[in-house]
């Protein structure tokens, strides 16, 4: 039986705050058996009291597996979990003081929306009138305290996820995560629900590790951004980090659409020991003959995309399609040339790492 958090045996007191705990994932291995490999593979993660920690990679990389290790819904093969200074990893779920938030909603459609969020209150037999007032200050928070009389049938897709955060965030938890929560939104109500979730961690000092594929939503909301790849931990740091300094082609190419170009482009001036590929950013490349330290050369338009106020236009580089942002204005057409800065160009090795 799903409740969208998980239950809680030891309640706070009414009048506790939030308070925030680290999280500390020591060499974490999953193996479900040999043929599928390993879900997770010698992961080290550590997040800091109060932040927004947001595990980000493609689909099969191991990102709900570990998330739901740290929830305690999956037993790690291997490995340490500690929250605050308690070592966890082989207590039950329900004493974790953690809660969850899943992709679907999960609520009770014969509840009210005060019954759905209640509920894990009532699991731990909390009083009647603790669980009332309780419901009520997260139901304001959040914005739905005219709905709290409705059953999910009659509510929309974001008021049910505000139900479905509401119901985890009752229980103070000292660790939030949160498995996509919003990916069954439309995009501009996505956008409003991040600013929301963002607000409401810095207001009660939550720590949050947040589960996505959407690198736009990843880096909107992470105070740590980790990207993970096959079960591995491919690079952590904050979003900036992670953008302008990438330790691998996976990371550059996965995070902001990175062009990888192989060394051996024709053109002159590639003077970096152990460079097998380069890497630049689409809004690097510009468009024009550029000057005589950038290295320059020409390509021939394949398609354009409009993206608003800039548009993606697509070029052929000596075979190799090739990425540029340009202002939205007429889109180039035919042969062009293009150049980029020295200092635009990140350059990896022949096993995808970066060139140090």
């Amino acid at each position: 039986m799903s409740t969208g958090a998980l239950p809680l045996t030891r309640p706070r007191d009414a009048d506790e705050t939030t308070v925030g705990q680290p999280v500390r994932c020591q060499q974490f291995v999953k193996s479900y058996d040999r043929a599928a490999g390993k879900a997770l593979d010698q992961v080290d993660l550590s997040v800091d009291p109060g932040t927004v920690t947001v595990l980000l990679g493609p689909s099969g990389c191991g990102k709900t597996t570990l998330l739901r290790c740290i929830a305690g819904l999956e037993t790690p093969t291997a490995g340490r979990l500690s929250i605050g200074d308690q070592d966890v990893t082989g207590i039950a779920a329900e004493d974790r003081g953690v809660a969850m938030v899943f992709q679907n909603y999960a609520l009770y459609p014969n509840k009210t929306v005060q019954a759905n969020i209640e509920f894990p209150l009532r699991m731990a037999r909390v009083p009647k009138a603790e669980r009332r007032e309780r419901a009520s200050r997260i139901a304001t928070l959040l914005k739905i305290d005219g709905l709290l009389e409705r059953r999910p049938a009659q509510l929309s897709g974001g008021q049910r996820q505000r139900v479905g955060i509401g119901r985890a965030l009752v229980r103070r938890p000292s660790v939030l995560l949160m498995d996509e929560p919003f990916s069954n939104l439309d995009a501009e109500l996505r956008v409003a629900m991040r600013a929301e979730l963002l607000a409401l961690q810095r207001q009660l000092g939550m720590t949050v590790v947040f589960v996505t594929h959407d690198q736009v939503e990843a880096m909107s909301l992470a105070d740590q951004l980790v990207v993970m790849r096959a079960g591995r931990i491919e690079q952590a740091g904050t979003p900036e980090e992670i953008y302008g300094d990438p330790a691998t082609e996976f990371v550059a190419s996965f995070v902001g659409d990175m062009n990888i170009l192989p060394v051996s482009l024709p053109f002159t001036g590639i003077e970096q020991p152990g460079a097998h590929s380069f890497g630049i950013r689409p809004e690097n490349l510009r468009l024009g003959p550029g000057t005589e330290p950038d290295l320059r050369w020409t390509g021939t338009v394949l398609m354009s995309e409009l993206h608003g106020r800039d548009r993606m236009v697509h070029i052929d580089l000596a075979g190799h399609r090739t990425r540029m942002r340009l202002p939205a204005q007429a889109p180039p057409t035919g042969d062009i040339p293009v150049h980029v800065s020295r200092q635009d160009i990140h350059y990896f090795t022949s096993d995808g790492r970066r060139c140090r």
